[in-house]
């Protein structure tokens, strides 16, 4: 876990990365942030980033992230400031999952492109065949069929991941087992998700996550406050396309509104 202070600050913001990534592919979004007066708390995910390169793409259970989240709120409200939750793709989908779990003291909840539903699955012979393995041979890895190229189309960040060693290329049968319980679950318990402000930025050519799933989970989602924003070019990365900046002026406005009340 790190942790970059701002002069000056407002709140917190806890950025929960996505899958196959890491915190470092955020230093724009966390400059951004530090800018304006707000601190942010991020680490990696278990499985990813600087964890262990023998483990990395895999966990034993989608809880190792609801464990994970909860030691950052942790750490987070120890500056006594309004906290924000931000979670993007898997994040997103390891946010709500906390949330059902377990209810929070944050002051606000903001979900990037969150992973309710894939746009590709593997075929119904894998898809039976990962549930075998993922008894016998949970850890066998196979590639996850997602490229940087489907995430963006901002030039700068693909020149940079295309070296990044740090980026996943192939998960385990578990961890993939373990997402799509965890989508099916964000569902199924949908009642569970405490009222929070919640604001849910969506790309509206997302390549990665359907967004038509997206749109149906938020429908069904009976909080006081919510928001959905739709950038209709968008891909999948909100917070790396070209219109980053917009996408960063709207979400900085929802965290200031709810500072302010």
């Amino acid at each position: 876990m790190w942790k970059w202070e701002a002069e000056d600050p407002k709140a917190v913001v806890v950025i929960v990365h996505g899958a196959n990534e890491h915190h470092r592919r955020y230093d724009w979004l966390i400059s951004m942030f530090v800018s304006k007066g707000i601190h942010v708390v991020m680490g990696d995910l278990p499985g990813q980033g600087h964890t262990s390169k023998k483990l990395r793409g895999h966990i034993n259970s989608f809880h190792d992230y609801i464990e994970k989240i909860q030691s950052w709120i942790k750490e987070a409200l120890n500056y006594h400031l309004p906290v924000f939750l931000l979670g993007h793709s898997m994040g997103g989908l390891a946010v709500i999952r906390t949330l059902q779990e377990i209810k929070l003291p944050v002051t606000g909840v903001i979900l990037s492109s969150p992973c309710l539903g894939l746009v590709e699955y593997p075929s119904k012979g894998l898809d039976l065949l990962t549930r075998g393995l993922n008894v016998l041979a949970p850890s066998m890895k196979f590639n996850s069929g997602v490229s940087v190229t489907k995430a963006t189309r901002n030039k700068v960040v693909l020149e940079k991941d295309v070296d990044d060693p740090l980026y996943v290329t192939h998960v385990s049968v578990r961890w993939y087992r373990e997402l799509i319980g965890a989508m099916k679950k964000s569902f199924s318990e949908i009642r569970k998700l405490s009222d929070y402000p919640l604001l849910l930025i969506q790309g509206g050519n997302d390549k990665i996550v359907d967004k038509k799933i997206v749109n149906h989970w938020f429908n069904q989602l009976s909080s006081t406050e919510k928001t959905y924003k739709e950038y209709p070019e968008l891909y999948h990365e909100v917070f790396n396309e070209p219109e980053r900046e917009d996408v960063f002026n709207y979400t900085y406005t929802f965290i200031i509104n709810h500072i302010n009340e």
